[in-house]
């Protein structure tokens, strides 16, 4: 009996460790993030500034004035940061390499009647660019989500100032009330304003870490009422509603195009699925594509015209607003 009571407490003891080492933890964590949080914006480099409204590619511009590697690279790793993702490029070539290297060996045991190493190659380099395809659209979405988030922020930002809020005091209330990935970005720019940055350094950093337009545009009515003066909160009020006029005239768009988009999506899966199906059911009916001269010129043509036709139709349908 005392045995198992022995048992027991040292069970409990074990668990209540457990459970407290686990919360110290969590809580270590989350502080250790908080700080990153913080200092992230502070290791910008560069006093450089930016002018938001003639010249928005200014930031982004390689500084020699011409396309190179370390160009692509900043693009690369600039589109990694803005998607949110916690990767670096380390990582975005390792999946890329490990997806080709798959692809390889996936496209060695298609049945179809043509050069290994074109096989090999077609699709280990369509699977080597779904790493950068999905960061691709991690960061298009994160995008879409802060351009939703900013009205309600910029109402939240003009209320908290009519009500008698100082600016930055005004932020960090932004900051913690509205949803992330937007709070994150307005807790970034109080934290760095905070640090003892400008206003003008800081506002030009967070317009370049939110590619948006709207974002520029806040960015440079906060700058200009700082110079002229005048009700920023008033500004920021029909700032908001603009946006969100904008909003409902794009989604008036987007149901006049849907129609547009649904041909460009069947036209491009339907020869692929096509073709997809004949290689399970019948792959030496494709084989004199790949044999005779004729029909590789044939398979290019309708690779071309599939590519272009494609190019026009999504020309044709995409509206800005």
């Amino acid at each position: 009996m005392i045995a198992l009571i022995v048992i027991t407490f040292l069970v409990v003891l074990g668990a209540v460790m457990f459970s407290v080492s686990s919360g110290l933890r969590y809580f270590e964590s989350r502080r250790r993030k908080q700080l990153v949080s913080v200092l992230r914006t502070v290791t910008e480099a560069g006093d450089d500034r930016v002018d938001l409204l003639m010249d928005p590619e200014a930031g982004k511009k390689d500084p020699a004035g011409l396309p190179g590697p370390e160009a692509l690279y900043a693009k690369l790793n600039l589109t990694i940061t803005e998607s949110g993702l916690d990767w670096n490029m380390s990582r975005l070539a390792m999946l890329s390499g490990g997806a080709f290297v798959l692809g390889c060996v996936a496209g060695a045991f298609i049945p179809f009647q043509s050069p290994l190493a074109l096989r090999c190659g077609v699709v280990g380099g369509g699977l080597a660019w779904l790493p950068l395809k999905y960061v691709r659209k991690k960061r298009s979405k994160r995008l879409d989500e802060m351009e939703a988030q900013l009205p309600d922020a910029l109402d939240f930002l003009a209320r908290s100032m009519r009500a008698g809020h100082a600016f930055t005091i005004s932020l960090e209330m932004v900051g913690e009330e509205i949803a992330d990935p937007l709070g994150q970005e307005f807790r970034a720019l109080f934290n760095e304003q905070n640090l003892g940055a400008s206003l003008d350094r800081s506002l030009n950093n967070f317009a370049k870490r939110v590619p948006l337009p709207d974002v520029r545009f806040f960015s440079s009515a906060v700058l200009l009422q700082r110079q002229t003066g005048g009700n920023l909160g008033e500004v920021l009020g029909r700032l908001s509603h603009i946006i969100r006029e904008r909003f409902r005239l794009k989604g008036q768009v987007q149901a006049t195009s849907a129609h547009g988009r649904l041909t460009s999506t069947i036209l491009t899966i339907l020869p692929l699925g096509t073709l997809a199906g004949l290689l399970v059911l019948s792959p030496s009916y494709l084989s004199p594509l790949m044999t005779n001269p004729t029909g590789r010129k044939m398979v290019v043509g309708g690779v071309v015209c599939q590519i272009l036709g494609n190019y026009f139709i999504r020309r044709i349908i995409r509206i800005r607003v």
